[in-house]
């Protein structure tokens, strides 16, 4: 399915309190709305992703998975900021005829879920059944949980948090001097910064995977090498394989937005915001992941009014979100036949 565009005409106001004079926002759709216009699901992805989760998110959405086309409704909408169809860097700025590239205004989590709001409204969404993203993700489901407690009937946050850590920003700020060390990142060419790119692509895979799953997936089998590693040419090649599909541009402004995400920010702190949540709510951590540590999810969980906390170890660490489907299938399954109101229900020993 190509990815269809949703164009907002009037200015949108940024948190910053800047604008964008226009604004389109890339997104896919599977299945149909059903006569009580209960059935939708919507997807907010991570990232580096796009809005086709039936080809990155398979095992969890598909014809013959837990998420099906045939029986709900699915959205996902590409992110601000993001390469693959909504408004980012490298879109037209209508004052000055050019890409924006640098000059793109500021954009935090809350920009993302409003943009995403618009588009709810556009499809004539009323009610959205199930919310669910990990990751980046998960920081856009529990920011639109907040700001519409009402919207939202059932929440799935996997591998995410409700501030992100100085451990993640720290990473990101790390990856981020590796682009802005390409000077062709300062260029104002739609390529510009591609080879920092590759190397902020390094430094994220070591927080997105593990000790262990280096030690095993890349282990030599050969005592007497010196040089040209597999895990050399694993790091080289995620990096190539990122910066072919993927913009320097828009990889710096995700990774300040995903820095900017606080559900506290101007609410009276992150407490008084997660108790804001109405939806029925299940949030999944991932044993080996260093980058969102388990104790952020179990945070999430304890503040949530409505909440279930489950757990599942994983050879991929952080990546585990999008590998392990068949956990994923077993622990959100089980919680959706769960009436989990005033008790809180350990799940973890089912995945």
């Amino acid at each position: 399915m190509n990815t269809q565009t949703f164009k907002y005409t009037q200015p949108f106001e940024l948190e910053s309190g800047h604008e964008l004079r226009e604004l389109e926002i890339g997104f896919h759709t599977y299945g149909r709305l059903n006569k009580n216009r209960d059935n939708v699901v919507w997807v907010c992805h991570a990232l580096t992703a796009n809005s086709d989760v039936l080809d990155w998110w398979k095992g969890l959405f598909g014809k013959e998975n837990f998420f099906k086309p045939d029986e709900q409704f699915i959205v996902c909408a590409n992110i601000l900021g993001s390469a693959y169809g909504t408004t980012s860097p490298l879109s037209i700025n209508p004052i000055t005829g050019q890409p924006y590239y640098l000059s793109f205004p500021q954009i935090t989590v809350r920009d993302m879920v409003k943009a995403h709001q618009l588009l709810a409204n556009h499809l004539e969404i009323s009610k959205i059944d199930v919310l669910i993203g990990g990751s980046l993700g998960g920081q856009q489901a529990v920011e639109w949980a907040i700001t519409e407690p009402d919207f939202v009937k059932n929440l799935v946050l996997i591998a995410s948090n409700a501030r992100h850590s100085p451990w993640g920003i720290a990473f990101n700020e790390s990856q981020r001097l590796a682009i802005s060390a390409d000077r062709t990142f300062y260029a104002g060419t739609p390529d510009g910064g591609k080879k920092g790119l590759k190397a902020a692509r390094s430094i994220a895979l070591l927080s997105y995977r593990s000790y262990k799953a280096y030690n095993i997936s890349q282990q030599e089998e050969q005592d007497n090498l010196t040089d040209n590693y597999r895990a050399s040419s694993y790091q080289n090649y995620q990096g190539e394989k990122l910066v072919n599909r993927f913009n320097a541009y828009s990889y710096w402004y995700l990774t300040k937005s995903m820095d900017s995400h606080n559900v506290g920010r101007n609410r009276k702190g992150i407490e008084k915001a997660l108790s804001l949540i109405k939806a029925r709510t299940l949030v999944i951590g991932i044993k080996s992941d260093v980058l969102f540590p388990i104790e952020e999810q179990q945070y999430l969980s304890r503040h949530i009014p409505q909440s279930v906390f489950a757990e599942f170890e994983s050879f991929y660490g952080h990546d585990g979100f999008l590998i392990e489907t068949e956990a994923l299938t077993n622990i959100i399954k089980s919680f959706l036949k769960t009436d989990v109101k005033g008790k809180i229900i350990q799940l973890q020993q089912i995945a």
